[in-house]
Protein backbone atom coordinates (compact mmCIF):
# COMPACT_ATOMS: atom_id res chain seq x y z
CA UNK A 1 0.00 0.00 0.00
CA UNK A 2 1.52 3.38 -0.75
CA UNK A 3 0.59 6.76 -0.17
CA UNK A 4 -1.00 7.52 -3.85
CA UNK A 5 -3.23 4.66 -2.64
CA UNK A 6 -4.15 6.28 0.31
CA UNK A 7 -4.89 9.55 -0.35
CA UNK A 8 -6.99 8.71 -3.18
CA UNK A 9 -9.32 6.74 -1.25
CA UNK A 10 -9.69 8.88 1.02
CA UNK A 11 -10.46 11.75 -1.07
CA UNK A 12 -12.80 9.76 -2.86
CA UNK A 13 -14.73 9.11 -0.13
CA UNK A 14 -14.13 12.51 1.66
CA UNK A 15 -13.71 15.19 -1.60
CA UNK A 16 -14.09 18.51 0.59
CA UNK A 17 -12.89 17.31 3.92
CA UNK A 18 -9.47 16.86 2.71
CA UNK A 19 -7.71 19.71 3.33
CA UNK A 20 -3.59 19.44 3.19
CA UNK A 21 -2.34 16.20 1.86
CA UNK A 22 1.73 15.94 2.70
CA UNK A 23 3.89 13.16 2.31
CA UNK A 24 7.72 15.29 2.97
CA UNK A 25 8.18 14.65 6.09
CA UNK A 26 8.38 10.58 7.86
CA UNK A 27 5.34 9.81 6.85
CA UNK A 28 2.28 10.41 5.16
CA UNK A 29 0.46 13.26 6.45
CA UNK A 30 -3.35 14.14 6.02
CA UNK A 31 -5.22 17.29 7.46
CA UNK A 32 -9.10 16.86 7.65
CA UNK A 33 -11.47 19.05 8.76
CA UNK A 34 -13.21 18.66 11.98
CA UNK A 35 -16.56 17.60 10.78
CA UNK A 36 -15.36 14.63 9.12
CA UNK A 37 -12.50 13.65 11.65
CA UNK A 38 -14.34 10.82 13.36
CA UNK A 39 -15.64 9.26 10.02
CA UNK A 40 -11.92 9.56 8.48
CA UNK A 41 -10.60 7.36 11.40
CA UNK A 42 -13.09 4.91 10.85
CA UNK A 43 -12.96 4.97 7.31
CA UNK A 44 -8.93 4.02 7.59
CA UNK A 45 -9.94 1.31 10.51
CA UNK A 46 -12.83 -0.34 8.70
CA UNK A 47 -12.03 0.03 4.67
CA UNK A 48 -10.40 -3.38 3.67
CA UNK A 49 -7.24 -2.14 1.49
CA UNK A 50 -6.89 0.57 4.05
CA UNK A 51 -6.82 -1.50 7.70
CA UNK A 52 -5.39 0.86 10.12
CA UNK A 53 -6.20 -1.10 13.00
CA UNK A 54 -3.85 0.57 15.95
CA UNK A 55 -4.30 3.59 17.51
CA UNK A 56 -0.34 4.68 17.92
CA UNK A 57 -0.36 7.64 19.27
CA UNK A 58 -3.47 10.72 19.96
CA UNK A 59 -1.96 14.14 21.10
CA UNK A 60 -3.03 17.88 21.33
CA UNK A 61 -1.01 21.04 20.30
CA UNK A 62 -1.32 24.57 20.31
CA UNK A 63 0.16 27.44 18.04
CA UNK A 64 -1.25 30.33 19.27
CA UNK A 65 -0.78 32.56 16.55
CA UNK A 66 -2.48 30.55 14.01
CA UNK A 67 -6.17 31.46 12.80
CA UNK A 68 -7.28 27.53 14.18
CA UNK A 69 -4.78 27.53 17.44
CA UNK A 70 -5.86 24.17 18.59
CA UNK A 71 -5.73 20.78 16.70
CA UNK A 72 -5.27 16.94 17.96
CA UNK A 73 -2.73 14.36 15.83
CA UNK A 74 -4.03 10.86 15.11
CA UNK A 75 -1.01 8.25 14.76
CA UNK A 76 -2.62 5.05 12.98
CA UNK A 77 -0.75 1.89 11.97
CA UNK A 78 -1.55 -0.82 9.65
CA UNK A 79 0.53 -3.25 11.37
CA UNK A 80 0.02 -6.16 8.38
CA UNK A 81 1.45 -3.86 5.89
CA UNK A 82 4.07 -2.04 8.30
CA UNK A 83 2.11 1.48 7.36
CA UNK A 84 1.79 4.04 9.56
CA UNK A 85 -0.11 7.52 8.73
CA UNK A 86 -0.70 10.71 10.51
CA UNK A 87 -4.46 12.70 10.49
CA UNK A 88 -4.22 16.17 11.92
CA UNK A 89 -7.93 18.36 12.48
CA UNK A 90 -7.71 21.70 13.82
CA UNK A 91 -10.02 23.65 16.29
CA UNK A 92 -10.62 27.43 16.73
CA UNK A 93 -9.92 28.32 19.97
CA UNK A 94 -13.85 29.68 21.24
CA UNK A 95 -15.25 25.70 20.30
CA UNK A 96 -12.65 23.17 21.40
CA UNK A 97 -15.36 20.41 20.84
CA UNK A 98 -14.23 17.56 18.94
CA UNK A 99 -16.15 13.71 18.47
CA UNK A 100 -14.66 10.85 20.49
CA UNK A 101 -12.92 7.65 18.72
CA UNK A 102 -12.96 5.48 21.93
CA UNK A 103 -15.92 3.66 19.79
CA UNK A 104 -13.32 2.95 17.02
CA UNK A 105 -10.23 2.18 19.58
CA UNK A 106 -10.00 1.56 23.04
CA UNK A 107 -6.33 2.79 23.74
CA UNK A 108 -8.12 6.36 22.83
CA UNK A 109 -9.70 6.51 26.06
CA UNK A 110 -6.94 7.44 28.02
CA UNK A 111 -4.85 9.68 25.34
CA UNK A 112 -7.93 11.50 24.78
CA UNK A 113 -8.20 12.16 28.80
CA UNK A 114 -4.64 13.31 28.97
CA UNK A 115 -5.22 15.81 25.64
CA UNK A 116 -8.20 17.28 27.67
CA UNK A 117 -5.94 17.47 30.65
CA UNK A 118 -3.15 19.52 28.90
CA UNK A 119 -5.08 21.55 26.30
CA UNK A 120 -8.46 21.58 27.53
CA UNK A 121 -10.06 19.82 23.74
CA UNK A 122 -13.26 18.76 24.66
CA UNK A 123 -14.11 15.26 22.83
CA UNK A 124 -17.91 14.93 23.24
CA UNK A 125 -19.27 11.49 24.07
CA UNK A 126 -16.30 10.47 25.80
CA UNK A 127 -17.37 8.09 28.25
CA UNK A 128 -15.26 9.43 31.14
CA UNK A 129 -13.72 13.27 30.39
CA UNK A 130 -11.96 14.00 33.36
CA UNK A 131 -8.57 14.79 34.12
CA UNK A 132 -5.86 12.25 34.15
CA UNK A 133 -3.01 13.90 35.53
CA UNK A 134 -2.95 16.74 37.05
CA UNK A 135 -4.96 17.74 40.02
CA UNK A 136 -8.75 18.04 39.56
CA UNK A 137 -9.18 21.52 41.17
CA UNK A 138 -6.42 22.82 38.26
CA UNK A 139 -7.84 26.25 36.78
CA UNK A 140 -5.65 26.28 33.50
CA UNK A 141 -4.33 23.82 30.68
CA UNK A 142 -0.23 23.15 31.27
CA UNK A 143 0.44 22.89 28.08
CA UNK A 144 -1.36 25.70 26.21
CA UNK A 145 1.16 28.64 25.49
CA UNK A 146 -0.31 31.03 26.68
CA UNK A 147 2.68 32.13 29.28
CA UNK A 148 6.20 33.73 28.09
CA UNK A 149 8.65 30.90 28.16
CA UNK A 150 10.78 33.10 30.64
CA UNK A 151 10.15 35.53 33.26
CA UNK A 152 11.14 38.96 32.21
CA UNK A 153 11.04 40.46 35.13
CA UNK A 154 13.86 38.36 35.91
CA UNK A 155 17.00 40.94 37.08
CA UNK A 156 19.45 37.63 38.62
CA UNK A 157 19.97 36.17 35.28
CA UNK A 158 23.01 37.08 33.09
CA UNK A 159 22.61 36.23 29.41
CA UNK A 160 26.13 35.80 28.92
CA UNK A 161 26.09 32.07 30.75
CA UNK A 162 23.40 30.71 28.66
CA UNK A 163 24.58 31.47 25.52
CA UNK A 164 22.87 34.63 24.62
Amino acid sequence: MDEKTITGLLKERFPAGILVVDSSSDMLTITVSREIIHDTIRFLKENPDLGFGFLTTLCGIHYPDDPLPFGVIYHLHNLEKNVRIRIKTFLPEDDLHIPTITGLYSAANWLERETYDFYGIIFDRHPNLIRILNVEYLDYFPMRKGYPLEDPTREDKDDRFFGR
